[in-house]
């Protein structure tokens, strides 16, 4: 199998990264999106356009487009470029393109995590035009994760030079089980009580409209609207930071499941009666791989007291940190604690290749810097494991956008809610 390619940040800004955010293919559905919603997506998934290039991808009519089109310019959502910039046309009217008017709206996406709670500013393009951060604390009540999240939002507004109150939506991520349809934290190691209305709460202390998704979705979210996702049609992503997580895109959409709780690739079950899960059941894959998964075994390999380092999520990050350290110094119990938790890993990652068949398997997180967790050896191990039947194995990826993945991913889904409202509804002023 072929070993996993190590890419350089594929979010905005990079030069390598194609005008546009969006998945640049539209989803297969019974019930379509309003034409004028596909137009304006493709537009900005596009970048820039000419109508007549929008017509072809979309298969309508010219007429159509320029109908549509004409009614989104005099709203305010797009806006016309030259196709050429400088270029004199030969007669007529100048070649023009469009191009999302990125100053229609403003939204922000914030990921809270167990060290680093990180916030962004995207404009109605999709643009980044701030960023804004914070130390986590841990299993900190509601309360006082709503006021972080306030002054986040009152940074990256300040510096993006916009008001609060101007953002037309927030979009949040935590770890943990959340209900994306309601806004509910069901359980995270974020927050100090279980069942936590997230979103009603943020929506009421900002005076904005919120929502709430898992973050290893919003991981996925990410990559389909600005990395390796954006052409593929079926793909998964699997995050490894404190814990371990899953985001699956299934014909250009992240699937969520019945209950809107997402793909807790974590939570699977890899041993009966197994190790200890922070989620309080035994066998979870995320009990061998994660930070707390490797520290418990880090005091025996490092031959430390029980309590002789500190605890909490920075706690377990430090003693992981000098278990990777004497792992690369040559401790063969250190070596060991990582290579068996890369087994568990590539048993989990077969497991997802051999139920979804994706096209892709992106593995991020923090984590994905301990290489011995998709060391060849470990990713040998999934091509083991995985259906013969399968003539050509799923690439595998290693991603490393860092802190500002989930926070994007927040964002995108900001935008799409915001898109889904003013422009999927009836336009102001529109007949009934």
């Amino acid at each position: 199998m072929t070993p996993p390619v190590s890419t350089p940040h594929l979010g905005p800004g990079n030069p390598d990264q194609p005008r546009g955010c969006g998945p640049l293919a539209p989803p297969r559905s019974p019930a379509p999106r309003p034409l004028r919603q596909q137009i304006f997506e493709q537009v900005r998934a596009m970048g820039e356009v000419s109508r007549g290039q929008l017509a072809r991808e979309l298969g309508v009519s010219p007429a159509s487009v320029t109908t549509q089109t004409s009614e989104l310019i005099e709203q305010g959502y797009l806006t016309e470029v030259p196709l050429v910039p400088g270029a004199e046309p030969l007669r007529g009217r100048p070649p023009v393109a469009l191009r999302v008017a990125a100053g229609a709206h403003a939204v922000a996406g914030v990921k809270f995590s167990m060290r680093k709670h990180v916030a962004v500013a995207l404009d109605f393009a999709g643009n980044q035009i701030a960023e804004a951060s914070e130390p986590a604390r841990d299993r900190a009540p509601l309360d006082d994760q709503i006021e972080v999240l306030a002054r986040l939002i009152g940074s990256v507004c300040a510096e993006a030079g916009i008001g609060a109150g101007e953002l037309a939506q927030v979009g949040i991520g935590v770890p943990g089980f959340v209900d994306h349809a309601s806004g509910r934290v069901h359980w995270s190691p974020v927050f100090g009580a279980r069942d936590v209305d997230l979103a009603q709460a943020a929506s009421a202390r900002l005076g904005l409209p919120v929502i709430v998704d898992n973050d290893a979705n919003l991981a996925a979210l990410a990559e389909l609207w600005f990395g390796s996702g954006r052409t593929l049609s079926d793909f998964a992503v699997v995050t490894l930071e404190h814990g371990l997580g899953m985001g699956l895109v299934l014909n250009h959409r992240v699937f969520r499941g019945a209950l809107g709780l997402g793909v807790e690739l974590g939570h699977t079950k890899v041993e009966l009666d197994g190790a200890l899960c922070r989620c309080g059941q035994r066998g979870c894959l995320e009990a061998y791989v994660a930070d707390y998964a490797l520290a418990r075994e880090a005091h025996v390999a490092l031959d430390l007291a029980g309590g002789s380092v500190g605890g909490g999520a920075q706690g377990g990050a430090d003693l992981v940190e000098r278990l990777y350290a004497e792992a690369k110094a040559g401790n063969a119990a250190a070596q060991s604690i990582f290579r068996r938790a890369g087994r568990y890993l590539a048993l989990g990652l077969a497991n997802v290749i051999n139920v979804f068949d994706p096209e892709l398997l992106i593995l991020s997180g923090e984590r994905m810097r301990y290489d011995y967790l998709h060391a060849q050896e470990t990713i040998a191990e999934v091509g083991g494991s995985v259906l013969p039947a399968r003539a050509t194995p799923p690439r595998i990826e290693v991603h490393a956008w860092g802190d500002l993945l989930g926070a994007h991913g927040a964002g995108a889904l900001a935008l799409g809610a915001v898109t889904d409202r003013r422009i999927g509804g009836p336009f102001e002023g529109a007949a009934a």
